[in-house]
């Protein structure tokens, strides 16, 4: 099928645009439509997706199933995935029936809320598939706008403030990728990312307001776009627009920023700061390295004082993050590999931890950990599920997270001893707060009135999070079925960007020669 991409892409789209066109009414018969209208577009997308996978060769490390139409002013409509981003397409179509089917509860103006989500996948989507740097702005950018009104409309008491800084730190931090951008498109003549990723942008040292710049333009166009995907991540010290949004956003909201819109400045980083721009990486690596150490240490720190159940998970996720620009920055097999494998299996385990705070604040409307505790006795079912992600998240060795801190360790330790060892603490550190987070909720008697008549997770909520177990479960005892696919991309990412440095540093050499 020729325009498959375009037809995963669009799916939940034209949803959306029948649910605007055809449904009518806010009674309950229109509400129920709308969700199930949606539920069965995402889930449509999701099997559509899987002929992606089937039909994906990981041996060939160019970009597949490639479709290219002309489409504005020289630009194309270009589409293609390769290995780095066909499995963030699989993660996205996987996750949002599972989002639309946790939503079951809205009831305030939901024909809106659905056409938010489904709008949200296809310019997710389109991040993960885009093949031309305009194109890839345009779909980044624009998937703003539907979670800034997940968060405003949808969101907590204080969703205001939370969806006006989620959307102001985002899109501030995208605006010097748009300048680097134009820039080179001026330089390489063409916004086609496969020309941009052999297309040598100039490494020379540069004197930019008095300051030597080592790497010269290409260290400056790295920290233009780092701008925007460390904010996107996010990275320390950028990250807390992050615990905000969480808080404020509504259950499927936190799901899809913390298993998806998350992995987009991951994304970014494999897509055009490690391969376009070799040597700005490499001048930059020790300083991001740094960072993402301290950002394990430090979120794991204030994640451990946290009493708002939702932030002390999102706090999580920016540790969590730390390990994957560790092992992107580490630029070795093992790393990125590790990096790739880490976002994926955060997907799974983050937004399954969402969606256990969910359970239990549909039914007590209250995040406070203090609200809570001895749930096993009522609600023993819900006790299992929440220990298997803690546990996860933990990265207890049979579960996905294991194999994606393991990996990111090892990369690391490859090239900076210290900051391996540092980041390692943050193991430690996150079985602190995950066990501390489950004591105080789950564990002891149950001695809260509040909590006497709580009941169980139904039929529904278990099978939401039936494929989540089963994902985390099979990723951490075949990993194989994700570095099997990433590897051979991987490996040509990683002998590219050692190639570029090789041959920087022979030019470096031979100025230098010639300069004496």
């Amino acid at each position: 099928m020729s325009n498959l991409l375009s037809i995963v892409t669009f799916m939940p789209a034209i949803a959306a645009l029948i649910l605007a066109v055809f449904l009518r009414g806010e009674d309950g018969a229109a509400q129920r439509n709308a969700k199930w209208v949606a539920l069965i577009a995402t889930t449509l997308t999701f099997v559509v997706s899987l002929f992606i996978l089937a039909g994906f060769d990981p041996s060939n490390t160019g970009f597949q199933m490639v479709e290219e139409r002309d489409w504005l002013l020289g630009l194309k409509y270009k589409m293609g995935v390769d290995g780095i981003s066909v499995l963030f397409v699989l993660l996205t179509t996987f996750m949002m029936p599972l989002t639309i089917w946790a939503s079951w509860g809205v009831k305030t103006r939901v024909k809106e809320y659905m056409i938010a989500f489904l709008l949200l996948e296809t310019l997710m989507l389109g991040v993960f598939m885009a093949l031309d740097m305009v194109l890839f702005y345009l779909f980044f950018e624009a998937g703003l706008i539907p979670m800034f009104l997940i968060i405003g409309i949808w969101g907590g008491a204080n969703r205001i403030y939370a969806s006006f800084k989620f959307f102001l730190y985002t899109f501030l931090g995208s605006v010097l990728m748009l300048v680097a951008m134009v820039v080179m498109y001026t330089e390489a003549g063409t916004a086609d990312i496969p020309t941009l990723l052999t297309f040598d942008f100039a490494s020379t040292p540069m004197t930019v307001l008095g300051l030597n710049i080592m790497g010269g333009m290409q260290t400056l166009l790295f920290i233009a776009f780092f701008a925007s995907f460390a904010v996107k991540m996010p990275m320390w010290p950028v990250h807390t627009w992050l615990p905000d949004a969480h808080v404020q956003a509504p259950t499927a909201g936190s799901v899809v920023l913390a298993a998806i819109l998350l992995k987009m400045g991951g994304y970014g980083f494999l897509r055009f700061s490690l391969p376009m721009f070799p040597v700005g990486a490499d001048v930059m690596a020790p300083l991001v390295l740094w960072m993402s150490a301290i950002a394990i240490v430090y979120t794991s720190l204030v994640a451990l004082v946290q009493e708002d159940m939702k932030k002390l998970i999102a706090y999580s996720s920016v540790a969590h993050m730390g390990y994957v620009t560790m092992g992107i920055f580490a630029a070795n097999q093992q790393g990125v590999d590790g990096a790739i494998f880490q976002m994926l299996s955060h997907g799974f385990i983050s937004g399954a931890l969402f969606l256990c705070v969910g359970v239990i604040y549909d039914r007590m409307h209250t995040r406070d950990i203090a609200a809570y505790g001895g749930l096993v006795n009522r609600m023993p079912a819900y006790a299992l599920i929440f220990m298997f992600f803690t546990m996860a998240n933990v990265g207890l060795p049979g579960t996905s997270g294991f194999i994606g801190e393991f990996l990111t360790l090892v990369g690391i330790f490859q090239v900076n001893t210290w900051v391996a060892v540092v980041a390692t603490s943050g193991v430690i550190f996150s079985a602190a707060y995950a066990l501390f987070l489950y004591r105080r909720v789950v564990m002891g008697d149950l001695i809260k009135e509040s909590l006497r008549s709580i009941k169980d997770m139904n039929t529904r909520e278990k099978w939401i999070f039936a494929p989540l177990v089963a994902m985390t479960l099979l990723l951490g005892v075949y990993p194989s079925l994700v570095t099997d696919i990433i590897g051979p991309s991987v490996e040509l990412l990683v002998d590219n960007h050692e190639t570029a440095l090789a041959a920087a540093d022979r030019l470096g050499d031979t100025a230098m020669a010639a300069s004496h």
